[in-house]
């Protein structure tokens, strides 16, 4: 069968995954009457993906056009998760480059597009949303242009074909159309696909070898091992090894094969080379490891995997309420479920702390931030610190990562803006306007500056920020970085908070607790107006008097309270605090809980 294996690649919200849904429902791959015909953002299943809208796990699915098999794998945007990007790119021959037609390529564009020269792959560029007010067509081409003279390493990727589409309306044209209301659909970017994309090399005759770049698990038959064949006839029944530079993992036997037919696994005898494939049987399997022929056991190259850049804290809850809420709440609990997410989850790695906590190391604060959203939507309680930059000696020298940080913001907000990264040691590298009046700045900056930037930014530009950052480099540590953040109110008692305590820490600051809410001595319930830490008693219940009082005396007006999502109370946590994550609550507090020790742990830091 003729076969293309292509991937889709794009920043965050530029449309990948609803151009994946517009290929399949047509290229006929589901009946009229299934329930997929009628859905959106088929591809993202995960109840994560659907509520922020963005892709954190790379997906298979294929269909039929023309006599020609297209292997479809849609990808995550965000850099955060590139060990998504970098393991499942690996099965691709080429990628559709999706860029937006206001927005133009995108810091997260740049990532991906790397990575996918990186491997050689065979570039389509399909132009989305020329449907846009503000879209500025010619500029977008233009800066699609620079993009690649900076990033290509051979001249014949500086050729490549250009799609306009409206993924939204599943329509596309191999031409800027004059009218895009005019009818049309998405079977240009198919005939594109069968084009100018390479069939995968073919080598049946080789012994049986496949990289496995992804895994799932099934409860009947336990892990499957996912990977495009790269040599030789797969069969059921036949014996087959793991393998890897080490030498032979495990022997066993291909007890099933699947190939994927739009959202479905269809079990099939046997699979060629070329094609994309799970296979079950193997119980050892991990990714990066060769699955091949027990008569030729030869590992193929493993995928290159760029290192974390960051580091979280993450313990047992050991708060005066632990235990309440969750139905996993012991540090063996924890344990066990961090080591079966390293199976899948390539770029993320484990080691041991010093205070018995785990460090868990990954990409970004959304990488880190939504593995701990999963933990606490599967049942576990747990707490975790304040992020911390890797660093690394380089030559001699301590190093620590670069990033740089775009960001789009209007235009009376972009002085705030400047201003609060240069507190952050960024350097403003260049500056102009968008289509829509907004000003794109862009940054280079420590990751280290980036820590708690978003929670600021969201409040010195009124909340019109967006912020993008991709990895560039490690260089020598900069400068120390002042506190940037205000001290914080301490609930000094245990307790139901109340309007009348609430009402008397409202005028030290903002707070973050509700009325009625439970709180415990050490727990963080507001931010101070000043830079020091202050106690204060949100329990504390008004004095009844034998005096009538009016109205008005009786009734307690609140500031409604701040509420932070999970990214936000990591962003906002500093070295002696901890965030408490429970299936129920997100609550914010000290390290140590009692005011008399913490007092004294804080005059020992100073004399030391």
């Amino acid at each position: 069968m003729d076969i293309r294996n292509v991937a889709i690649i794009a920043h965050v919200d530029h449309g990948k995954t609803t151009l994946v849904d517009g290929l399949l429902k047509q290229s006929q791959t589901f009946r009229q009457n299934e329930a997929a015909m009628s859905q959106d953002l088929i591809m993202d299943s995960n109840d994560q993906e659907k509520e922020r809208g963005i892709t954190i796990l790379a997906k298979n699915t294929a269909i039929n056009y023309k006599g020609a098999k297209i292997n479809i794998i849609d990808t995550p945007g965000h850099a955060d998760f590139g060990g998504e990007v970098e393991r499942t790119l690996s099965m691709a021959d080429g990628a559709i480059l999706l860029i937006d037609a206001q927005e133009g390529p995108m810091p997260q564009t740049k990532f991906v597009l790397k990575k996918a020269f990186g491997l050689g792959l065979k570039i389509i560029v399909v132009i989305n949303k020329i449907d846009k007010i503000n879209a500025d067509i010619p500029k977008t081409i233009d800066k699609t242009y620079d993009l690649f003279l900076e990033l290509a390493t051979e001249d014949v990727q500086l050729e490549f074909p250009i799609y306009y589409a409206v993924g939204r309306n599943g329509k596309a044209w191999d031409e800027l159309p004059v009218d895009e209301n005019v009818g049309a659909d998405l079977s240009p970017i198919l005939d594109g696909i069968i084009e100018h994309i390479p069939a995968p090399e073919k080598n049946d005759e080789a012994p049986f070898q496949m990289l496995i770049s992804a895994l799932d698990y099934d409860s009947f038959i336990g892990k499957h091992a996912i990977g495009k064949i790269k040599n030789g006839i797969v069969k059921t029944g036949l014996p087959a090894v793991l393998v890897n530079e080490s030498g032979i993992i495990e022997s066993g036997k291909i007890e099933k094969i699947f190939v994927n037919l739009g959202l479905k696994k269809v079990e099939v005898a046997e699979a060629a080379s070329g094609d994309i494939v799970s296979i079950a049987g193997l119980k050892k399997v991990s990714i990066g490891d060769t699955m091949a022929d027990p008569a030729d056991p030869i590992p193929l190259p493993a995928i290159a995997i760029e290192e974390p850049t960051l580091s979280i804290s993450v313990y047992a809850n050991t708060s005066p309420f632990a235990g309440r809420e969750g139905k996993f709440v012991t540090a063996r609990h924890l344990h066990d479920r961090i080591v079966k997410e390293l199976e899948t989850n390539v770029s993320m790695k484990l080691a041991s702390g010093e205070s018995g906590d785990f460090i868990l190391s990954g990409r970004g604060e959304l990488h880190l931030s939504v593995f701990i959203e999963t933990l606490r939507r599967e049942g576990y309680e747990l707490q975790v610190g304040k992020p911390k930059v890797i660093t690394k000696t380089i030559d001699g020298e301590l190093s620590e990562p670069i990033e740089e940080l775009t960001i789009d913001v209007a235009a009376d907000s972009a002085s705030n803006v400047i201003a609060e990264l240069n507190k952050r040691r960024g350097i403003l590298m260049h500056q102009e306007e968008n289509p829509d009046g907004t000003i794109r700045l862009v940054f280079q900056i420590t990751t280290r500056g980036t820590l708690g930037l978003r929670n600021v930014l969201l409040t010195v530009s009124k909340g019109t920020a967006i912020m993008n950052s991709i990895f560039l480099r490690f260089d020598k540590v900069g400068s120390v970085i002042p506190k940037l953040r205000n001290g914080v109110l301490i609930a000094f008692s245990a307790g139901k908070a109340v309007s009348f305590g609430l009402n008397i820490a409202q005028q030290r600051g903002s707070t973050f607790t509700p009325p009625n809410t439970d709180v415990y001595a050490g727990m963080i319930v507001g931010l101070n107006q000043r830079e020091d830490d202050l106690e204060i008693n949100v329990t504390k219940e008004k004095q009844l008097t034998n005096m009538r009082a009016s109205s008005a005396d009786m009734i307690t007006t609140l500031t409604p309270p701040i509420i932070f999502s999970l990214e936000q109370c990591i962003d906002f946590l500093e070295d002696d605090e901890l965030l408490e994550v429970t299936p129920q609550n997100l609550r914010l507090r000290k390290k140590i809980l009692d005011p008399a020790l913490r007092l004294k742990a804080r005059k020992s830091k100073v004399i030391a």
